[in-house]
């Protein structure tokens, strides 16, 4: 047998450490040659980490959550000797937290016909009983499982032995779930039935207090992967950003008309939401306010006054909130902006997004759709100095030329640095993007 040590590779220009945040394996396990071992992230780009070569694991480096250094072990493996793709490795210190293998995992496991029972499961009894002791859910499950008929009936009888009255299993099992005590529900018959236990609780002043939703089971989530970036993120936003929000409301009627019809006839064209217009909009609007379209180093104190749009786009998905970048907005037009939007939202959700996509925006747009509420705070994505929250759009009544007519209305929240923007700008370059907004006509002719 041989030794052989997959160390972690450059997966990004001047990382020099990644994040485990899934492992795929465990130490004991046999694994094929490019079968997923973990996955690392670095900044917000996740990179699935595969095996060089098959073999068994006898080691890995730390635990979800660690940071391991470009270069180290991520994962040693037990190699057959003949395989001369394999070479010994050299020796290497372990990275802390490396986990070294018990005299168990050492030596070969033997399969059991029960572990063949379960599709050739080699954790050792002790760990199973410890999971099935930690599982909340399994442990739910199994309360909840249906009694066998032989043991529902043994049930049924000796209750009736010793109280001396007749019910059938589903309602014995029925009022022990409600905590009713079945000695105080009268018969009306020869036998306690469904009907009697619904008038003991409707009628007889023993309705047993019942709650809208089961308790959840405490939990510890560790803060690892995305979730740990986003936070600490938010949290120097927030502390070295003194942050303003100006909020404007702007009639879209038009702009949702000419939305309907452009979508009608569309062809082989993406669907179209508001989030093109108004990043048509916002980037039409930029050139007369570059400060907005900046990233301030606040470690040398300089502005960096962006020249292009690089609108950053952010995007819920299952591990948390990232911004996709849309490199270049001010040169797409409407649909080209629709097909990249879709393009990156996909790659972001899927954990395919480069780690290009996900960097270099110079202003963030954010937007929750028909959930976005009536105003928001949204927290600036640092370095940039500025970002635009689309809240929802609603009919209201509103007077137009001395009559209440009904429109469509929305809000538009802009967060600011206050020590690059001023209150006089966002205010004049939110007043610049409502005319373009409300005039969809002019906003589709400019160039």
């Amino acid at each position: 047998m041989a030794r052989f040590s997959f160390k972690l590779p450059d997966i990004g220009e001047g990382i020099a450490e990644a994040e485990i945040v899934a492992w795929h394996v465990k130490v004991g396990d046999m694994v094929e040659e490019d079968q997923q071992l973990a996955d690392m992230m670095t900044d917000k780009a996740t990179v699935e980490m595969e095996s060089p070569v098959a073999g068994r694991v006898v080691k890995v480096a730390g635990e979800v959550g660690d940071q391991i250094a470009i270069g180290s072990v991520l994962v040693e493996f037990e190699t057959e000797g003949e395989d001369a793709a394999v070479e010994p490795a050299e020796e290497v210190p372990l990275a802390d937290g490396m986990v070294e293998p018990t005299p168990a995992m050492e030596q070969a496991i033997p399969t059991t016909g029960e572990e063949e029972q379960r599709g050739g499961d080699r954790r050792t009894a002790e760990e199973r009983r410890f999971e099935e002791r930690s599982d909340p859910q399994r442990r739910q499950a199994e309360r909840r499982a249906p009694e066998s008929p032989a043991a529902s009936e043994a049930e049924g009888r000796a209750a009736t032995d010793k109280t001396q009255f007749l019910a059938s299993p589903a309602v014995r099992r029925r009022a022990r779930d409600l905590g009713v005590d079945l000695s105080q529900v009268k018969a009306g018959s020869d036998r306690l039935r469904h009907s009697d236990l619904d008038a003991y609780l409707l009628y007889s002043g023993g309705a047993v207090p019942r709650t809208g939703a089961a308790k959840r089971p405490d939990e510890a989530i560790k803060v690892v992967g995305l979730r740990r970036k986003i936070a600490e993120n938010m949290q120097e936003a927030k502390r070295r950003i003194p942050h303003f929000t100006y909020v404007e409301e702007m009639d879209v009627t038009a702009l949702e008309q000419t939305r309907a019809m452009m979508n009608a006839d569309r062809g082989d064209n993406p669907k179209l939401t508001l989030l093109p217009f108004l990043i048509t909009a916002m980037a039409r609007t930029l050139p007369d306010f570059p400060m907005l379209n900046a990233r301030y180093d606040d470690e040398v104190n300089v502005i960096n006054r962006s020249g292009a749009v690089h609108m950053g786009m952010a995007t819920q998905t299952d591990s948390g909130l990232s911004v996709a970048v849309i490199r270049d907005a001010q040169d797409r037009d409407i649909w080209g902006l629709a097909r990249e939007i879709a393009r990156l939202a996909d790659a972001t959700r899927a954990g395919k997004a480069s780690r290009e996509e996900l960097s270099g925006s110079t202003i963030t747009i954010s937007s929750l759709g028909p959930m976005g509420g009536v105003v928001s705070t949204p927290v600036i994505n640092r370095p940039e100095v500025a970002i635009v929250a689309v809240n929802k759009v609603e009919e209201k009544p509103v007077v137009v030329d001395g009559q209440i007519v009904i429109r469509k209305r929305m809000n538009l929240s802009l967060s600011c640095d206050h020590r690059v923007v001023d209150g006089w700008d966002a205010a004049s370059f939110m007043q610049e993007l409502k005319k373009l907004l409300e005039s969809p006509l002019k906003l589709l002719s400019m160039r």
